[in-house]
């Protein structure tokens, strides 16, 4: 064979790559939906992860009016939403406060395989096929929870297994906590539609089928210590002062509600004992703020505090913008305030009606980290808790610095200027009227 002929012309080339591009491709379909297949779950939970995305930030850095009274916030609101108080039929809702400044994922009837069905559908008996199909059941089901009327009316708590006429203070306290959140949400929520995708809804729900529990963790509200309790009924622990802060935060030991398929959450939120526990939220946010910025901290420092320095500090040394650490308050009100963040929010500082829904879901229990333990021992006593269990008192993280309270607060309002401080408020201010919190330092 001459050495001319082992030399291939460039129609032969392109041939070749062509036919091992096809055959590539052809694998790599195939590959896919042998993987599809054999673990749907794990597609669909990411599509609908896809879906929550892209709740973008609040553009708060505007002009408002100052809000000094309680009164004058509902006036503020009812100017916001002048239809809210003047509707005659039962039939016309009010606006949904709780989504009314951020864009929000609804219901729809739309099929995320949409545009593979049509070149698909000769197939009927194809694994993605079957996948498909399967998809559209759940749509189904979506829509069923989605055009269910949601009750404003509380399920009374059970209080038969409360013996002790002590605890009538702290009952009556409670239910004046929930009659007020319930008429709350009848005025401004409109809730008789969620607006909300329902696994986003319930992410921060923590689950515990023995006693028929579901806890909103909220964040510097006492969630640590929650977690502990929910983790010593489940009998993953005999004492709660025996579970590290690791085995809590990261040991995943605990189920959250959207694990669950569409009728076992819906079943978990009309059958269990749901409680949020709350904070005012300028203690929580100081709390946030000293925990994750002015200690050592491998994730907030380099995720946060980098983006932090770098936007809003002027001239900010190398040393500072390699590792993020020094973050200062004002720095971080400016980014929380910024509708344009450089990263985005954060549970530690995230508003309660953001992470636990109080006017989807109607929570039966409403404690405060203002009186935590007579609160969470008084739920423990309700729910028939082992009697030897009680809510424990200790600092979960730097036990050494002082609790963050009304006066450690003041210490870092001084070096933010009252504008500044009214925007905290407006950026909260749902969460100040929902639980019912005076106005803060303004």
């Amino acid at each position: 064979m001459q050495p001319s002929e082992l030399v291939m012309n460039p129609k032969q080339v392109f041939l070749s790559v062509l036919v091992f591009g096809v055959a590539g491709l052809l694998l790599f379909m195939y590959l896919q939906v042998c993987i599809e297949e054999q673990h749907p779950g794990r597609v669909e939970k990411r599509r609908e992860q896809r879906a929550t995305s892209g709740w973008g930030p609040v553009n708060y850095l505007q002009s408002i009016p100052r809000i000094m009274t309680r009164e004058k916030i509902q006036e503020h609101i009812t100017n916001q939403n002048p239809k809210s108080h003047m509707l005659k039929d039962p039939k016309d809702k009010p606006e949904n406060l709780l989504n009314s400044k951020r864009p929000t994922r609804v219901f729809t009837e739309t099929n995320h395989s949409q545009g593979e069905a049509p070149a698909l559908g000769r197939n009927p008996g194809s694994p993605t096929i079957r996948l498909i199909e399967k998809q559209q059941g759940t749509k189904i089901l979506f829509r069923k929870f989605s055009e269910t009327n949601w009750s404003v009316d509380i399920r009374p708590l059970n209080k038969s297994l409360v013996t002790d006429s002590k605890w009538k203070r702290i009952d009556a306290t409670q239910e004046k906590r929930r009659s007020f959140l319930q008429e709350f949400c009848k005025k401004y929520g409109g809730v008789s539609h969620p607006q909300s995708h329902v696994f986003h809804m319930v992410s921060r729900i923590y689950v515990e089928d023995k006693h028929k529990i579901l806890y909103c963790e909220v964040p510097k509200a006492g969630c640590s210590n929650w977690k502990r309790i929910l983790m010593v009924l489940n009998g993953l622990a005999s004492s709660a002062y025996n579970i590290s802060h690791d085995a809590v935060h990261y040991g995943k030991h605990l189920k959250k509600l959207d694990s669950f398929d569409l009728k076992g959450i819906y079943s978990r939120l009309n059958t269990y004992t749901k409680a949020v526990f709350v904070r005012d939220p300028m203690e929580r946010l100081v709390s946030a703020f000293r925990d994750k910025f002015e200690h050592p901290n491998s994730y907030y420092h380099p995720v946060f505090g980098k983006a932090i320095i770098k936007k809003y500090r002027p001239n900010a040394c190398e040393e500072a913008l390699n590792n993020g650490s020094g973050v200062k308050f004002k720095e971080f009100i400016h980014y929380l305030l910024d509708s344009h963040r450089p990263v985005g929010m954060d549970i530690h500082w995230e508003k309660v009606s953001k992470l636990c829904y109080p006017c989807l879901i109607h929570y039966d229990f409403v404690g405060k980290f203002e009186t935590l333990e007579e609160d969470a021992n008084y739920f423990l006593q309700l729910i028939g808790a082992p009697k030897e269990l009680k809510f424990p008192n200790f600092k979960d993280r730097h036990s050494s610095d002082k609790r963050t309270n009304a006066q450690v607060v003041g210490q870092y309002l001084k070096d933010l200027t009252r504008t500044e401080r009214q925007l905290i408020y407006d950026f909260y201010y749902l969460d100040y009227l929902m639980f019912n919190y005076t106005t803060p330092f303004l």
